[in-house]
């Protein structure tokens, strides 16, 4: 099991749930629009919120944004350290940086020391994209085991001005190398660990490719807190992460759908009920199993294990619960008799 760590309020590590977390997409200085899109993301199912620090304007934003939103805001830094030391101050909750490209010691000492006073993280993001170039020469690219010796790398330097409150992440955009970094990591120490592949891709490759890889090392136990990075609305993100976190079995939250595939038998529009129904799902919370089938002779019986459900015939379709047939209805009224029938459960 990994150590804990605490990002605000909430647990990252030590056996605590899995969280999910999401990266606006404003410009961070833009107070009103990052805030606007991070409270769309907390209702949605965000619990930590990533935002750009790339310049000073942003930096002093923080404070305005972490005063208006309710879950913590970690800043993303990249070379200067003046830009961590301000937005600490600010009221960060946590700091993803890489200790390695800031500059001198002394200012990985002062972050430490900044971050160390304010009981501040600091997430030690290693990337495939931006490794340190001895690392690439020496293992001829971005191998897991290059990623591995450099966020070592950089938990050494941490370590030598006495912070070790640590997070780590160790992104590329393939599936395979990203889960064998993991997985070394994981062998070789016992820090919490943020899970998710950079550059995924958008919402069809990046969610797929999200799905393997992320969803593989939380099987295996391997993983604290997850990202879905996706060219998308974050809340997509949001929407993905918590899909694979049921798919996973490490959350029971929420309404997950069942469809069957359609064949020959199929004699109504099973693929526009199926995506009308998930689409209406998403604000149900309750932790139930819809089934949409398109057989009314096997559906029930397939889907004996779902909550709830409905099958289709020629123009009208079965309404079920738990393998049990409820009534008949005309296809039109399908999908609102099943809502209904969802409200009384």
């Amino acid at each position: 099991m990994s150590r804990q760590i605490h990002v605000g309020n909430v647990p990252v590590g030590g056996g605590a749930p899995v969280t999910i977390q999401s990266m606006t997409n404003t410009r961070t200085d833009d107070v009103a629009a990052t805030v606007e899109q991070i409270l769309r993301l907390e209702p949605a199912g965000c619990e930590i919120i990533r935002c750009a620090v790339p310049d000073l304007a942003a930096a002093k934003a923080v404070g305005a944004i972490r005063e208006r939103i309710h879950i913590p805001l970690v800043v993303d830094i990249h070379f200067d350290y003046k830009l961590a030391l301000e937005a600490a101050a600010a009221g960060a909750d946590a700091v993803r940086i890489n200790p390695g490209n800031i500059g001198g010691e002394d200012r990985v000492k002062a972050v430490a020391a900044a971050c160390r006073a304010r009981n501040i993280p600091i997430r030690i993001g290693v990337n495939g994209g931006s490794l340190e170039k001895e690392l690439l020469a020496k293992y001829g690219g971005p191998t897991p085991e290059a990623l591995v010796e450099s966020a070592f790398g950089h938990i050494r330097l941490l370590n030598r001005y006495d912070f070790d409150d640590i997070c780590v992440s160790l992104k590329t955009s393939s599936v395979p190398n990203t889960i064998a970094a993991y997985r070394q990591m994981a062998a070789q120490s016992d820090y919490p660990l943020h899970v998710g592949l950079t550059e995924a891709g958008t919402p069809r490759m990046g969610v797929l490719k999200s799905a393997v890889g992320i969803g593989g090392l939380l099987a295996l136990g391997i993983g604290d807190t997850i990202r879905v990075s996706l060219s998308a609305d974050p809340v997509e993100e949001v929407y993905a992460a918590r899909d694979i976190l049921k798919v996973v079995g490490l959350r029971r939250e929420g309404a997950e759908l069942v469809s069957c595939p359609t064949c020959g038998r199929t004699k109504i529009d099973l693929i526009g009920l199926a995506e009308e129904v998930e689409e209406r799902l998403k604000t149900v919370d309750k932790p139930i199993t819809v089934a949409v089938m398109g057989c009314v002779v096997n559906g029930p019986g397939e889907a004996r294990s779902a909550d709830v459900g409905i099958a289709g015939g020629d123009g009208e379709g079965l309404l079920f619960r738990r393998g049990e047939i409820v009534k008949k209805v005309p296809q039109s009224q399908l999908v609102d008799e099943l809502f209904r029938l969802i409200d009384q459960i």
